[in-house]
């Protein structure tokens, strides 16, 4: 019998305004180990579906399920304690901690893991041992991306949720950003990235889903929609500039 996909979003529907759909029927899977890139243009429903996937938003009608069984508008720190982190565009470290403190927020479920984790994620990101005793406000843009994702991986989590990570960085960052997205990848993290810079997305994701006006555009490998000629058309012209 074949194994249900990791993570599913089928038919979503969801607004943030009463009788206002976002989200109209659109979905996705994600399986184990996998790289999945989601992009699309402005106002599409990219964030908005994460958001409703990780518990942030209500889900009014369709189903979101984890490892087969239905989480659908389950709150977020359920998600995070069966093994879904989530790395938000915004506001996504504490300011007025310092760079050691925010990553101990990573295992407030499991304190006496911290050191472990923590060698694990400076490794990966080595900028957060050697600012450990900053303050977060302190950072730079992309640093402070790689102390949210470093944080979300504190918790160990079998999926990691990426909503436009490279968004607001220089080039130098957004190509790190990639980098270690890749790298967090490899080591068999299940990965779903909305993403603005929909070339680079592409390139490195094993499977994308191009949203428009909330429903599911076009879906393919990552190569296939780079050279698909009605993508092209439609949105990597206009979306490419982003980067």
């Amino acid at each position: 019998m074949d194994e249900p996909a990791l993570l599913v979003a089928e038919r979503i529907f969801a607004g943030y305004v009463r009788g206002v759909d976002v989200l109209a029927g659109c979905g996705l899977l994600l399986n184990e180990g996998e790289l999945v890139g989601v992009i699309g243009p402005n106002g599409a429903g990219k964030s908005t579906l994460v958001k409703a996937m990780f518990g942030l938003l209500r889900v009014r009608t369709g189903r979101v399920t984890f490892r087969g069984r239905d989480v659908t508008n389950e709150p977020a720190h359920k998600l995070v304690a069966k093994g879904i982190g989530y790395v938000p565009q915004r506001q996504n470290v504490f300011p007025t901690l310092t760079v050691e403190e925010n990553l101990r927020m990573g295992t407030y479920l499991q304190p006496k893991e911290f050191t472990r984790r923590a060698e694990a994620v400076q490794e990966l990101f080595p900028v957060l041992a050697q600012r450990r005793n900053q303050k977060a406000s302190s950072m730079s843009g992309g640093e402070r991306q790689m102390l949210s994702m470093g944080r979300a991986l504190m918790m160990e989590p079998d999926v990691l949720l990426l909503d436009e990570p490279s968004a607001g960085l220089s080039p130098r960052f957004q190509d790190q950003v990639f980098e270690r997205v890749r790298e967090i990848n490899a080591t068999g993290v299940a990965i779903l990235m909305v993403e603005q810079n929909a070339r680079r997305c592409l390139q490195i994701c094993d499977r994308g889903y191009v949203l428009d006006q909330g429903t599911n555009a076009y879906t393919g490998t990552g190569l296939e929609l780079l050279h698909d000629e009605k993508v092209i058309e439609l949105y990597l012209g206009t979306l490419a500039r982003a980067r």
